[in-house]
């Protein structure tokens, strides 16, 4: 996989994501290089915690499945792959998110506050997989996208009706699998409630929350696979 591949968007209707051991040589050969670079991003961002984490490797999409091997690291090595440039083409971040799409049409997504590794970027609600992921062997997308959803918005699953499918935007070094979750609220009363979840909170992930209507309403903060995704389903409106 390369670093730089346009996106590419399959849907799909089943993941099959096995968790199984493997050594990573990039985290073990630059395991020195690896620590200082985390230790000087948690100087400059102290809620930095280096907690495990899962990368995915093998990518295979084949008719309506989607299969890959995930491998259970250090968060701190991924944030370096990352950092880095991706230097191990091999390996992926495979993560869910939920495209929350409301009653008028409206996309909600959220800013990523300044204490997070992300700050300032402005996607769906999501997350890299962790061990609470795992059910059975295998990575739980759905259940992480749950997860993640309830975390960052106040969001339950009885607030949203979830698609079937699943929206896998590949880019190299990335697979986002997107679930449309369709709520019936529209999207500035949405935005009022997630808003007000965000104020009890004492230190939310989010810092904003964002209304995508348009293509005019895309912009650099957001990864390429979250404008890609959008501009596809804006082109398939009638």
């Amino acid at each position: 996989m390369n670093a730089l591949t346009a996106p590419v968007i399959h849907r799909v209707t089943a993941l099959d994501l096995p968790v199984q051991p493997f050594a990573w040589p990039f985290a073990e050969a630059q395991r020195a290089e690896i620590s200082a670079h985390f230790a000087e991003q948690q100087r400059k961002t102290p809620q930095l915690w280096n907690g495990r984490v899962l990368l995915g490797r093998h990518p295979v999409f084949d008719g309506d499945r989607f299969s890959a091997s995930y491998f259970e690291t250090d968060f701190a090595s991924f944030l370096a792959w990352r950092d880095w440039g991706f230097p191990d083409k091999d390996v992926f971040n495979g993560f869910g998110m939920g495209a929350l799409r409301c009653a008028d049409g409206a996309f909600v997504l959220g800013e990523m506050g300044q204490h997070t590794s992300n700050a300032g970027r402005i996607y769906f609600p999501s997350g890299t997989p962790d061990l609470d992921d795992i059910r059975d062997g295998a990575v739980d997308i759905s259940g992480s996208v749950v997860r993640e959803l309830e975390e960052e918005t106040g969001l339950a699953p009885g607030d949203y009706r979830s698609d079937v499918d699943w929206h896998c935007i590949s880019t190299g070094s990335a697979v986002a699998m997107i679930c449309i979750l369709r709520i019936d609220l529209p999207g500035e009363a949405l935005r009022a409630r997630i808003e007000a979840n965000l104020a009890l909170q004492r230190q939310p992930e989010l810092s904003a929350i964002h209304l995508v209507r348009g293509a005019r309403d895309l912009n650099a903060a957001m990864p390429r696979f979250v404008t890609a995704f959008i501009e596809a389903q804006l082109a398939s409106q009638p």
